[in-house]
């Protein structure tokens, strides 16, 4: 049973994604400090930061829905920083290529989420 917001699939996935990407920056040059590697913080974070505060207004199906709306944004976001940071050879392909495919199903999660959610 779902008891909060932590409960829910899409939120431990979203997290666990977040985390894979702290670690991974960790390595980064310090110049890239309060640039990229801010900026895909950020973004990873908040992927799972609107699943649960969405999750927190779940009982208004509009709210909760807007927030996996942005929840999807910042995923996107995410996406387009990692792909900055293959390019910019921070990481390999094979670890974008990882991370891309956590990020696909992390999507598909939010969208599941918003396509059956229903108020009562």
């Amino acid at each position: 049973m779902i008891k909060k917001a932590s409960d829910l699939e899409v939120f431990q996935l979203s997290y666990k994604l977040a985390m894979d990407i702290f670690l991974m920056i960790r390595s980064f040059s310090k110049e890239e400090k309060y640039s990229l590697t801010d900026q895909i913080t950020r973004s990873s974070r908040s992927i799972t930061v609107n699943i649960a505060e969405g999750w927190g207004r779940r009982v208004y199906e509009n709210e909760f829905k807007k927030h996996l709306v942005y929840a999807m944004g910042s995923l996107e976001e995410t996406k387009v920083w990692l792909k900055f940071t293959k390019d910019c050879t921070y990481i390999n392909t094979e670890a974008y290529d990882i991370l891309i495919q956590k990020s696909e199903e992390v999507g598909v999660k939010i969208f599941k989420l918003y396509d059956n959610w229903k108020s009562f």
